[in-house]
């Protein structure tokens, strides 16, 4: 929070604070011509100079910044947040997404597949409870949080696992989408629009995911508010192969009538207005 203290606690609320900070940072960044100074950073931060310096350290560490005297430039190699910085950002617009996503599975024996992405973690949080369901998944993190639960089978395709994702990619992935068909693919995306379908930040990644769309009846998309209108490197799925959307109340409706001129189902979740 703006001007709030900038001690460092142990525990889930810090790990959010810190996770969110870093996310600012990053944002910064990629705002502020790729050159931003301390300074700069604890006044629109709201914490302290140490407390900074910390988050670029680590922040250098996993190679998504460069330290400078006096602050920090962006590294343009890497454009994406990683994993465990996005799943705090827009938390209850995801879990009302998924939700919704949830109502749209049929019940009874059932298989789908879940791309990587925190949005489709929290359709496959409201699915655990789900029985005879078959869920097929190229994400580490959404397989091991289901794998445990008896009434599920889950499916974990091979493939070289992105650092910044925790999802597998490559031929191992393709091949294993490629080889089953499932009712319905939800996939999670880094923007989708009129104008350039949905898309993510990784060409590998795309390719995987195009792979598992193509072997679904069904293909959802879910995408929180911020990703509408959003058009990144590489595409994961043409219009014509997205069946549905569902999305939050904060995205550009204009952008949201163009997409259902495309004949996409067109789903909003209300989105919870701080």
């Amino acid at each position: 929070m703006r001007g709030t203290a900038s001690t460092e606690r142990p525990g889930h609320a810090s790990s959010g604070k810190r996770s969110q900070r870093m996310r600012g940072i990053l944002a910064l960044l990629s705002a502020d011509d790729g050159v931003v100074s301390i300074a700069e950073f604890t006044d629109r931060l709201g914490v302290s100079a140490p407390t900074v310096r910390r988050d670029l350290a680590d922040l250098e560490d996993l190679g998504l910044l460069l330290r400078t005297h006096g602050g920090a430039r962006s590294n343009d190699q890497r454009a994406e947040i990683p994993v465990r910085f996005r799943d705090m950002q827009f938390r209850e617009a995801k879990r009302r997404i998924a939700v919704k996503v949830a109502e749209m599975i049929p019940a009874g024996p059932y298989a789908i597949a879940l791309s990587g992405g925190t949005t489709t973690g929290a359709v496959a949080r409201e699915l655990a409870g789900r029985p005879q369901l078959t869920i097929v998944t190229n994400s580490l993190t959404t397989a091991t949080e289901i794998a445990s639960r008896p009434n599920l089978q889950v499916i974990m395709t091979g493939g070289l696992v992105r650092s910044s994702s925790f999802e597998a990619v490559g031929v191992l992935a393709e091949n294993t989408f490629g080889a089953i068909n499932v009712g319905t693919a939800v996939l999670g995306t880094d923007g989708i629009s009129a104008l350039g379908g949905a898309t993510t930040h990784d060409e590998r990644e795309a390719r995987t995911n195009l792979a598992m769309v193509s072997h679904a009846q069904r293909v959802i998309v879910v995408a929180d508010g911020s990703k509408v209108g959003r058009v990144t490197l590489a595409r994961m799925a043409e219009l014509g192969q997205i069946h549905d959307l569902v999305t939050d109340s904060s995205a550009d409706p204009l952008e949201l009538e163009r997409l259902a001129a495309a004949d996409i189902a067109v789903h909003v979740v209300e989105h919870d207005h701080p």
